[in-house]
Parts: structure tokens; sequence; C-alpha cells
């Protein structure tokens, strides 16, 4: 069902207009804007950002482990999902991959921002494309499945995000979240990143659960490479006004392919059932109970 985010009415999804007070959002570009006033400028990232993002993800090894972590756990705990929405969608790298594993579901994807969202109907074109906050979902129990990767770590109020989610999931409904984790890793990426904290396990999976969901897996992920990443985040750059985060993903071949070896093992044990305590990432997957 859709919900109306002015008069909180319920109505079907197949009319645009709230039928109780009228309101319906206006477009750009053919996409509905449920918070104009955040589409434009807001405390994140400047609209250049998705140019930059999009022409790094693929064949990096973190978004592709990343990626490869995310399908799998589709695969393996919600297979037979038919709506599915990505939260923070951005340029749709993963969304795209969602639409290769589930050729047949309807999705949906959701950003802050239409810049990345520009991207993403170029990558996912049979996806409908929505600008909207993920504290006001403008959906009531609509999806089998609602996947956030690496956004709620930008929501001041998380726990009320996660409570929207809860409501536009249906009753067994699935959720997916990966967020930046362990407080010692914070760092001035975490700072231009426009991060509000680093998630520890336990935080996570009380936070996921006082929101109504029960937990079903979660791992953290990035965990061989955790000593690099402490000793790189332990660096403080001679000039942090300076500081340029597209250079921390901009890698040698040879650099990024090692690394994308040592993914890929850690990928593999992950699947054979081993749970990492401690990783740069956490991975959650959790049900609304029925």
């Amino acid at each position: 069902m859709n919900r109306c985010l002015r008069c909180d009415t319920l109505f079907p999804d197949e009319i645009a207009t709230c039928p109780a007070c009228g309101y319906a959002p206006e477009r750009r570009e053919g996409i509905p804007l449920y918070a104009p006033e955040l589409a434009g400028g807001n405390d994140s990232y400047g609209g250049d950002f998705f140019a930059h993002l999009a022409a790094l993800e693929q064949g990096h090894f973190w978004f592709e482990a990343r990626s490869r972590l995310i399908l799998w756990l589709i695969a393996r705990h919600f297979p037979l999902a038919r709506r599915v929405m990505e939260i923070g969608c951005g340029t749709g790298f993963v969304l795209q991959g969602i639409r290769h594993l589930l050729p047949d579901a309807a999705l949906y994807g959701s950003d802050l921002y239409v810049e990345g969202l520009r991207f993403a109907a170029q990558r996912v074109p049979s996806a409908v494309l929505l600008q909207m906050d993920a504290l006001h979902i403008p959906y009531d129990s609509a999806f089998d499945l609602i996947g956030a990767f690496d956004v709620i770590e930008h929501i001041e109020d998380d726990a009320a995000a996660l409570a929207q989610m809860y409501r536009a999931l249906k009753p067994g409904g699935g959720l997916l979240i990966s967020v930046p984790q362990h407080r010692a890793l914070w760092s001035i990426v975490d700072e231009v990143s426009y991060h509000k904290r680093r998630y520890e396990r336990g935080e996570l999976l009380r936070r996921v659960e006082a929101a109504g969901f029960r937990v079903i897996r979660t791992t953290s992920f990035v965990s061989l490479l955790l000593p690099l990443m402490l000793l790189t985040r332990a660096r403080k750059p001679a000039d942090e006004a300076a500081f340029d985060l597209y250079a921390e993903f901009k890698l040698n071949p040879a650099v990024n392919a090692a690394l994308s070896a040592v993914m890929a093992a850690e990928t593999t044990a992950i699947q054979a059932g081993i749970g990492f305590r401690f990783g740069g990432s956490r991975l959650l997957a959790a049900v609304r109970p029925s």
C-alpha cells in the first residue's frame, strides 16, 4: 500500500494521488520527489559525488565483495522476494545485481539525491525510482525485502529509520543492512563521508531488534584486512582540509587484485558458515515477524 506523507492515509499502489487529501509528490525528470527540500542540498554529498562513484564501483575490491555477499544473502534467505526496495541505492550498483538475481521481481530504488538516481536509471531502467527521506517512507506493508547498504550510519535518528523500514515491509518480509563497524576505526574518511557513527556489533543488533525485527544472520566482513585498515586509518593526513575521498578508492590495479583475492577468500569462509566477530563492516539479515 502507498502511505500519504501528508495525512497518513493508506491507498492502493496503482493510485498516485492521495484520495483523502489530494497530495501527490512533485516530479523531476519523471522521478517523484517525496522530500524535495532535501533533494538538492543537505549535510551530505554534493551532486558530483555520484559521477565519481559510478566510475569507481565496477571492479573495486570493496564494492564488488560487498555486492557478492548481499546477493548471496538474498539468494539464501529471500529467494522468493517479489517486491524489493533498496533505500539509498545511489548509482544503482547493487540494485543492478539484484535485478540479475531476481529478474522477475518488482524493484524499487530510492535515494535522497536525484543525481544518484540518474545513474541508477541507466543501470536498472526497469526499476521504480523515487527521491525520499528514509525517515518518511511513503509505503506500508508493501515489500518482501528492503535493503539499506551503508545508509543508516548517515542518519542521526537511525532508530526512526529502522521503524520506517519495519512499517514498509510486509509481515514476514526481510531486511538486509550493512554498516561501517568499530569506533576504533573512526578517521577522517568517516568525517568526509558524513557518517554519524560507526557501529559496534551489539549496538546494531539491539537497534534492529528494538525496531521489532528478528535477526537471522550477522557477520563482520573486511575482517582479514582489518589489520591493514587499522594501520591506514591511524594515519592522519598532513592537510585534512585537502583530503581527497576519491583518492581513497583509487587503487593500483595490482593492489586492487590482491585485495580482491583476500576478500574472495573471506567471502568463501562466510558462505561456508564462518561468522567473523571483527571487521571493517557488518552485514545483518533480519525479518519482520509474521
